[in-house]
């Protein structure tokens, strides 16, 4: 990679993370969750800061492995990243059917 990526996530980024321990995240050894919970839901300072920590190579990794991003953000970043929506695991099936089934509005 290159990049010295960050072992703690900033105290501002806590209410992104309401459901674990802020303290126990280690963004260097889980960044695909922390780069997916940040783009799907944080603010534009938070988006500058995984944009200067992490490589954009990893940053696109997300869209191609995760499938829980919200369809309007994975449409987005694919946008500006220039990602396929082929490649984008969210857009795919059975993700598509199986969000229609939970949420069909």
């Amino acid at each position: 990679m290159g990049m010295k990526l960050p072992k703690k996530l900033p105290e501002k980024f806590r209410t992104l993370f309401w459901d674990s321990d802020l303290e126990t995240i280690d963004p260097s050894s889980k960044p695909l969750y922390v780069i997916n919970r940040i783009l799907d839901k944080g603010d534009l300072e938070a988006i500058h800061w995984v944009r200067q920590n992490f490589p954009e190579e990893l940053i696109k990794d997300t869209f191609k492995k995760l499938r829980n991003y919200s369809l309007k953000s994975a449409t987005f970043w694919a946008t500006i990243y220039n990602i396929p929506f082929t490649q984008v695991k969210c857009l795919q099936e059975p993700y598509l059917t199986i969000r229609r089934q939970l949420w069909p509005y």
